[in-house]
């Protein structure tokens, strides 16, 4: 006789609490089994990397102690997800899947909709549940906030007590941090993941760094203490926002009167960074197609036609010539994770200056962040592009960012060591500075740095020409207005005008 099993698919949500679909799969009669595919086409895609693979194998390592201990053990599988579970329900009877609702890039969702299709077929239930403040088939903008705060507000389901487990089951190895699955090899080092860890770093932000959140947000360096570092843990889910949003108000409700000027302001920015995190995520849970295309369809066309890939390598490596660039691209490129202002600062270069396509620029970007959130990701890809048409429109100047974030050159030294004996008068505009000025220095101008490889200040005032084209034909307001309705925040800010719809979205990656 066929044995009745109900599968828990895990994706992006690798942690037994505040999972329902674990829960309400371990209160059925009969086994369950807990899977995670390791999905062989999935690594193959531009946007996948070996960086994300070693934090969600930290992640798999924890969550399999912590299944074991209720009772069954993580069960991995390799190979296409469709396949896998046609494979299981001719072995077993799928009575049901029980699985959190992903928002990803298109790769995923046209997976899920594969894997449905699969299901209404060989009439398995498929159980789909809400993932944090996502909210599918929204039917406008105007209610999201009011749903997302409600969710917030419900009780964190407690992990279940136990997992009925399946006999006579295989499972696959789970592969290596370093296989070959999980393409190029990798140039730096990767934050820790796993449950474990994201306990670690929520208390260490809420008891102690958070005190200077706010002081160091912007900067590189300081920031990579003082930010909350859970961006990877909520991507890859081994904390829930819902986690997280509620530990922070617990946090300002214990404050002592002493500690409310150190942590209170800045546990309130926190908390709403928490909120546009969700705001971003819905965008691409409503449009998934803007991984691809521009929220403003007038804009598609703008720079497709002009990529210069001598232009994308300097800046994807690091060698453009202006040296706050090239220490950021460096650290993000050996870190894997830089402060957010930093990472707009970057996509607006390759933008603006450089006039590159942000889906070009983006896949780079993707494969570095060890926080990939897709709904994040392509959001603010288009919004430092200038191709959203409800955002203000932002071409950072590297130097003022240089000059206002790392004065003396220290962090600038610490990632282009090409220039670390340069005088702090040339640090952040080393291309003023000429052999017969420095004495007793290693530092040749052209030999082990390279001249600016654009004007930034000429090569900005002719990319907002051209933005400013595109923004004055007699379509654009029309179809900024649907974009605005199905994209744009409800807190406007009161000076700005309702006609121009232009909002000023915070910068978040």
């Amino acid at each position: 006789m066929t044995k009745n099993i109900n599968i828990v698919w895990f994706k992006r949500d690798l942690r037994i609490t505040d999972h329902r679909p674990l829960l309400e799969a371990s209160v059925l009669d009969g086994p369950v089994l807990p899977l995670y595919v390791v999905e062989l086409d999935y690594w193959q895609q531009s946007f996948s990397s070996r960086r994300h693979w070693h934090f969600i194998y930290d992640c798999l390592v924890d969550l399999n102690v912590a299944l074991t201990e209720l009772g069954q053990p993580l069960v991995i599988k390799v190979g296409n997800v469709c396949n896998i579970i046609k494979s299981l329900h001719s072995e077993f009877n799928i009575a049901g899947i029980y699985v959190h609702e992903e928002t990803g890039n298109l790769w995923t969702y046209q997976r899920d909709v594969n894997v449905k299709r699969l299901c209404t077929r060989d009439n398995i239930p498929l159980h789909e549940y809400p993932l944090n403040g996502v909210v599918r088939r929204l039917q406008t903008r105007n209610t999201w906030s009011t749903i997302r705060d409600q969710r917030m507000r419900e009780k964190i389901l407690p992990k279940p007590e136990l997992l009925h487990p399946v006999d006579d089951l295989t499972s696959d190895k789970l592969p290596d941090k370093d296989s070959s699955i999980f393409g190029a090899d990798l140039n730096g080092q990767v934050q820790h993941g796993g449950r474990n860890a994201a306990v670690t770093e929520l208390k260490g932000f809420l008891n102690t760094r958070s005190s200077r959140y706010l002081y160091h947000i912007s900067a590189p360096g300081l920031s990579s203490t003082h930010c909350s570092r859970l961006s990877a843990h909520l991507a890859w889910g081994s904390l829930s926002t819902r986690e997280v949003v509620q530990s922070v108000k617990k946090r300002q409700q214990q404050l002592a009167p002493e500690e409310r000027k150190r942590f209170g302001r800045n546990l309130t920015a926190f908390s709403s960074r928490l909120a546009w995190r969700c705001h971003f995520i819905q965008k691409i849970e409503d449009q998934p197609e803007i991984e691809i295309h521009c929220m403003h369809p007038l804009f598609e066309g703008l720079r497709e036609g002009y990529h210069d890939e001598a232009k994308y390598q300097a800046w994807a490596t690091g060698h453009t010539g202006y040296p706050f660039i090239d220490a950021c691209m460096r650290n993000l490129i050996y870190d894997g994770w830089i402060t957010f202002r930093m990472r707009a600062m970057l996509v607006s270069f390759a933008s603006y200056q450089l006039w590159l396509d942000w889906r070009v620029t983006g896949d780079h970007l993707a494969r570095l962040f060890t926080d990939y959130e897709p709904g994040i990701h392509y959001s603010q890809l288009q919004m430092q592009s200038g191709v959203t048409g409800i955002n203000a429109m932002r071409a950072y100047n590297p130097i003022k960012q240089s000059l206002e974030h790392d004065p003396k050159g220290l962090y600038i030294r610490k990632w282009v060591p090409e220039l670390e004996n340069l005088p702090d008068e040339f640090i952040h505009e080393p291309w003023k500075c000429s052999n017969d000025l420095i004495d007793n220095t290693h530092y040749l101008l052209n030999t082990n740095y390279p001249q600016p490889i654009v004007d930034h200040a000429s090569a900005v005032k002719e990319a907002k020409q051209r933005i400013a084209e595109v923004r004055g034909d007699t379509q654009f307001q029309i179809l900024s207005k649907t974009v605005y309705n199905k994209h744009g925040s409800r807190k406007l800010r009161a000076k700005k005008s309702k006609k121009s719809r232009t909002t000023d979205q915070i910068e978040l990656f």
